[in-house]
């Protein structure tokens, strides 16, 4: 038991190394990938804290790389998700009965670890499996998660400290609990952080988990449980099982002790997911929470006064960082006719100049999409587009492709098309950029087609030097993002600074990194104690007057 009202040490978003020629860091990193490449991995589930191998493998696939021999990971089968349900509801007791400060400090110190020898071996592992540059793993893997954990805990503490008032001789408080159950948590290949922060966050606030991580980032997440492991992290508390989506998450969401569900992936999947849990509703011992953000088709609308400079290349960096793989990646774009020709000529030149390639040669500003699935459907869309030039598109700037080495495409974008194209609607997870371009004299009414362009509402950006403009942009497109931003690319949230989710198809909104996230993993109770005994139980008003 501990005593005393604890502060948490302030927390403070991690800096971001450089990487930089002739820097130790660089060196370091280097060096760290080039031990993991060589490597063939062998890598375990992790349940009740045991390394467990099934024997039923599947490869670990270098994108950029594709032939590369890295080796394999164990896929989880019925028995084992259910041993990994089992340890996950054996140590919940335990677990929830830790005192606050004591689960903290674990993930307090998984943040110093990470800060430390875990760093290159986790930003190597993102480099490797899921084709991110040193600058993209730093910024993911390193910092965000480490932002992550500190942040957390600041708002784990702030949570707590929410406690209703008490009239005289009474004492009201609010005891925050885990959920009755196990939380289920889904995570995706594109942020390492996000992989790490979905089965952390409900963690912290005392609950036990089942983790499955995604097929192609299986080495990031294996460095990820063994560094919460390192951190103290006791068995069963998280328990790690990759494999088949379908056949994992059949059999968990069916489960009648599944109390929530932490998501990040494609819409139609959460949707399936959602229906598979409205059908067992019946079975489960409370209602589970569900927290998922997915897909988005993020936009940037440029008004007439538009900065052209600041514009382009924020297009550049915001649609074509990671190959396009984020989720607030820049999709679709909305220039006037004015600014065009300009924007056109810095697009052009900045695609010409970007080079794409291995991510172990840190000149390279992009590496390779994450799988062959991912490479066909692009190509599939960019060819589409080629096709159409000189009628429903004006022209396709970059598009080049190949795969003999790795999944590589070309920043793309496809300029002038009407706001109805297949490319400005549908979400393709990739460097294609679709430009509609509008009469400059139209603003109000192109910024009305963009509020209702998108079934998604993840993030989107406004560029404009005109006040009034902004105040528009800002008022029509309320909805349209969760993320929204002025005169800056829709990417690049920071844990602390702009909590991340949107609305729509786009998830649940309980955006990740705040203290309205922590909340979905916490079930109160109120406790009212009374000070003064009741000695009749009568009132005042029934005395004859």
């Amino acid at each position: 038991m501990s005593f005393g009202l604890f502060r948490v040490p302030d927390p403070v978003n991690e800096a971001v190394r450089t990487y930089a020629p002739d820097t130790p860091e660089r060196a370091s990193l280097k060096a760290t990938y080039a031990e993991l490449a060589n490597k063939k991995f062998d890598l375990p589930l992790w349940i009740g804290g045991k390394a467990v191998r099934t024997g039923n493998i599947s490869p670990i696939v270098c994108p950029h790389q594709r032939k590369a021999e890295l080796g394999g990971f164990h896929q989880a089968g019925t028995r084992e998700v259910g041993d990994a349900i089992a340890a996950a509801q054996a140590a919940r007791g335990e677990w929830a009965a830790m005192p606050w400060d004591q689960r903290a400090a674990i993930f307090l110190r998984a943040a110093a670890l990470l800060r430390g020898p875990f760093r290159d071996r986790l930003n190597a592992a993102t480099m490797l499996n899921q084709s991110k540059t040193a600058h993209q793993a730093e910024i993911d893997a390193a910092c965000e998660l480490i932002d992550f954990f500190h942040f957390n805990v600041h708002y784990l503490t702030q949570l707590y400290g929410e406690q209703p008032i008490s009239s005289p001789g009474t004492w009201n408080r609010v005891e925050y609990r885990p959920l009755d159950g196990f939380v289920f948590a889904v995570t995706p290949f594109n942020f390492t952080s996000i992989a790490g922060n979905l089965p952390t966050a409900p963690a912290l606030c005392g609950n036990t988990v089942v983790w499955k991580p995604a097929s192609t980032a299986v080495l990031s997440g294996s460095v990820i449980m063994e560094l919460l492991q390192a951190a103290g992290l006791p068995p069963g508390v998280i328990n790690f099982v990759p494999g088949s989506p379908a056949a994992i998450g059949e059999q968990v969401l069916a489960h009648r002790d599944l109390a929530g569900v932490h998501f990040t992936g494609s819409t139609p999947v959460f949707k399936q997911m959602w229906r598979s849990i409205g059908n067992n509703i019946d079975n489960y011992v409370s209602y589970p929470r569900l927290v998922g953000e997915t897909g988005g088709k993020d936009f940037v609308f440029a008004h007439p006064s538009a900065d052209v400079q600041s514009l382009a290349h924020n297009l550049l960096r915001g649609a074509f960082e990671y190959q396009g793989q984020k989720c607030s990646a820049a999709s679709r774009a909305y220039i006037p006719d004015n600014l065009w020709p300009q924007v056109r000529e810095i697009l052009g030149d900045g695609i010409a100049s970007i080079k794409v390639g291995d991510v172990s040669d840190f000149t390279n500003f992009m590496g390779a999409v994450i799988d062959a699935r991912a490479y066909a459907k692009l190509r599939e869309a960019i060819e589409e587009a080629r096709s159409r030039q000189g009628g429903r598109v004006g022209e396709v700037i970059g598009g080049e492709s190949d795969d003999k080495t790795g999944f590589f495409i070309r920043p793309t974008v496809i300029a002038g098309v009407e706001p109805e194209y297949r490319t400005m609607k549908e979400e393709l997870f990739g460097p294609v950029l679709t430009i509609h371009i509008y009469p400059q004299a139209r603003f109000e009414e192109t910024l009305a087609l963009c509020e209702r362009g998108s079934e998604y509402a993840l993030t989107g950006a406004i560029f404009a030097e005109n006040r009034q403009a902004i105040v528009d942009a800002t008022r029509t497109l309320r909805h349209a993002a969760g993320n929204f931003y002025i005169n800056d690319k829709p990417t690049g949230a920071v844990v602390g600074q702009q909590p991340f989710g949107g609305s729509k198809a786009s998830g649940t909104n309980d955006k990740a990194g705040s203290l309205l996230n922590l909340v979905r993993w916490i079930s109160p109770r109120t406790i009212k104690e009374t000070f003064t005994p009741l000695r009749d139980f009568r009132y005042p008003f029934m005395n004859a007057g």
